[in-house]
C-alpha cells in the first residue's frame, strides 16, 4: 500500500486555481490532513494592486472554506506551509520571474492545475487564456520545473452523449461526433490555428477606440465560442476549450500527466463543513429556481444528473496526484457518481419542486411565449390607460408607472429564467451521462485504510435525498450571494 502521507512529506507541491471553490478546499483538505507537507506553493494572479501573496492571505482566508483549517492550524501554520507564486497562466511560463523559476526547479514534486475559466459561455479569447493557453504553459512549467502534472479537467467534455462514458476513450484526434478510430477529421492543433485567426480577424475589425472591447466585440467573440463548439459536437465554449486543453496534454512528451475529470461539482459533503459551497456555475441556478415556484420542468426524467460534492472531488485528486508521484496513475480519473449511485432527474426535479410537471422543450417554449404575449398585452394596456389619465388629469398615474415597472420587471425576470435553463438542458434533457468511474475506485485500493478515510472517495454511501436538503439546498440558500439569489429565484 502506498503511503500517502510520506509521499506528500517528501514531493513539495504547486498548485493553481488555489482561490477557487475547488481550489481552496483543495488547500484546506491537504494541509489538515497533511499538516507535515513539506511544502504548498500556490500559483496567484496579483489583482490591481495587490500582490499575489497578499491577495491570497486577503482574499482565501477570509473564506469560510479555510476558516476551520485557519482555526485549527492557526495564521503561523499556514503562513510556513504555503509560499504564494506570483504568476499568469496565460503567459509562457505561466508568468513566472527567472528568480522564481531557478528557485523552485527541482524543487517541486507536483503540479495540480486547478486553473481555468468554467462560465459556459464566454468569449471564446478568454476562454482560451485560461483553459487552452494555460494547460499549455502549466505544461511548459511541470517540464522545466522537472515536475508531475495533475490537470483538472470535466467529465464533459464528452460533448453530446448517451449512455455510458468510458475512460479508456482516445483523447488525441477526439471530437464528439467522431465516426470511429478512423475518423482523422479533428486535428487539435489545426482547431486553434483557425479559431485564433478567426479571433484576430473579429479584433481588427472592431472600431472600439483606445482598445477597448466594446459590446459588440465581446458578443461576437461569444457567439464564436459557441459556434465552434456546435460544429464538432461539444455542448458549449467551456467543455470545447477544456477538450482542447486535454489534446494538447496528450500529445506532450517527457511529462507525466494524470487527467482528473469531475463531473458537476456540488456542495461540500463533510469538508471544511457540510453544506459549503460558491460561485454559480454548479447546479445553483436549477435549485434557486426550483425553490423560486418553478414547476415546469424540460428535462429527461430517466437521466441521472451526475454530480458530486467538492471535498470528494478534492480529496481524489490529492490521492490521483500521489499515484503519480508515485508513478502507478492511470491516464484519465473520472470522477462521477451515476455508475454507482445515480440520482434520477425526476426523483431529484420532485424533490426541489414538489409539485413538478415535466414539459416536453416545445411545451415549455409555447408556455414562455403565451407568458411574453400576456405581458405586452398588459403593458399595451396600461400604457392606454396612463395616456387616458395624463389627457384627461384624473389621479393614479403613480400607481400605473409602478404596474408597468413591475411588469417589464417580470418579463426580464421570465427571459433571463429561460436563457438560463437553455443553458443547463445539454445536462438535464438532451443527453443522459453515466461517467466510468473505475479508475478512481482503482487508485484508492493502492492506498491503506488509514489514507482512505483521511481522503474518502465514497459516492456509493450518499444518501441524495439527505445530501440535496441538507447540504445543497441549505448550502446554496446559506452561502451563494443574495445578488445570484435574487437574479435567480424567479417567481412563476
Amino acid at each position: 500500500m502506498l503511503n500517502v502521507a510520506q509521499i506528500f512529506r517528501s514531493h513539495p507541491i504547486l498548485l493553481t486555481g488555489g482561490n477557487g471553490f475547488l481550489g481552496k478546499v483543495v488547500v484546506g483538505l491537504l494541509l489538515d490532513r497533511f499538516p507535515d507537507l513539506q511544502q504548498l506553493y500556490l500559483l496567484l494572479r496579483p489583482k490591481f494592486q495587490l500582490p499575489a501573496r497578499e491577495r491570497f492571505f486577503q482574499e482565501a482566508l477570509a473564506s469560510p472554506a479555510l476558516g476551520p483549517l485557519l482555526e485549527k492550524r492557526g495564521r503561523g501554520f499556514l503562513e510556513d506551509r504555503i509560499t504564494v507564486v506570483a504568476g499568469d497562466l496565460g503567459e509562457p511560463g505561466c508568468g513566472l520571474d527567472e528568480a522564481d523559476m531557478e528557485r523552485l526547479r527541482g524543487r517541486v514534486g507536483a503540479v495540480i492545475n486547478c486553473a481555468g475559466v468554467v462560465d459556459f459561455f464566454p468569449p471564446v479569447d478568454a476562454s482560451f487564456h485560461s483553459n487552452v493557453d494555460g494547460v499549455r504553459n502549466v505544461a511548459e512549467l511541470a517540464r522545466r520545473l522537472g515536475a508531475r502534472l495533475a490537470h483538472v479537467s470535466t467529465c464533459f467534455v464528452c460533448g453530446e452523449g448517451d449512455g455510458l462514458v468510458e475512460e479508456s476513450q482516445p483523447i488525441a484526434g477526439f471530437y464528439p461526433r467522431r465516426q470511429g478510430p478512423e475518423d482523422g477529421s479533428f486535428d487539435h492543433a489545426e482547431e486553434i490555428r483557425y479559431c485564433r485567426e478567426r479571433i484576430r480577424l473579429i479584433y481588427e475589425s472592431d472600431g472600439a477606440p483606445g482598445g477597448e472591447r466594446s459590446r459588440d466585440l465581446v458578443r461576437r467573440l461569444t457567439d464564436l465560442g459557441k459556434q465552434r463548439a456546435q460544429h464538432w459536437g461539444w455542448v458549449n465554449t467551456y467543455t470545447y476549450a477544456k477538450s482542447l486543453g486535454e489534446q494538447i496534454l496528450a500529445v506532450e512528451k517527457d511529462l507525466a500527466v494524470a487527467i482528473v475529470r469531475p463531473a458537476i461539482v456540488e456542495s461540500a459533503l463533510r469538508f471544511p463543513f457540510p453544506g459549503w459551497i460558491e460561485g454559480g456555475r454548479t447546479a445553483a441556478p436549477l435549485v434557486l429556481m426550483a425553490l423560486g415556484g418553478m414547476r415546469h420542468w424540460p428535462v429527461r426524467r430517466d437521466a441521472p444528473l451526475e454530480v458530486a460534492p467538492v471535498d470528494l472531488v478534492a480529496a481524489a485528486i490529492l490521492v490521483v496526484t500521489a499515484l503519480l508521484l508515485a508513478d502507478c496513475h492511470e491516464p484519465v480519473y473520472q470522477l462521477g457518481t451515476a455508475d454507482v449511485n445515480p440520482v434520477l432527474l425526476e426523483s431529484l426535479v420532485g424533490l426541489l419542486s414538489g409539485r413538478a410537471q415535466f414539459v416536453s422543450p416545445e411545451q415549455a417554449r409555447a408556455r414562455r411565449e403565451r407568458l411574453q404575449k400576456r405581458i405586452e398585452r398588459s403593458q399595451t394596456m396600461l400604457h392606454g390607460v396612463r395616456k387616458m389619465i395624463e389627457n384627461t388629469g384624473l389621479p393614479g398615474k403613480e400607481s400605473l408607472t409602478g404596474w408597468s415597472m413591475a411588469l417589464r420587471t417580470r418579463g426580464l425576470q421570465a427571459t433571463l429564467r429561460e436563457q438560463t435553463l437553455d443553458q443547463y438542458l445539454p445536462f438535464i434533457l438532451r443527453n443522459r451521462y453515466i461517467f466510468e468511474s473505475a479508475n478512481i475506485r482503482a487508485a484508492y485500493s493502492q492506498i491503506s485504510e488509514k489514507d482512505r478515510a483521511l481522503l474518502p472517495w465514497d459516492p456509493e454511501r450518499i444518501n441524495w435525498e439527505d445530501y440535496w436538503r441538507n447540504n445543497q439546498i441549505a448550502g446554496i440558500e446559506k452561502w451563494i450571494q443574495p445578488e445570484a439569489v435574487k437574479d435567480w429565484a424567479f417567481k412563476i
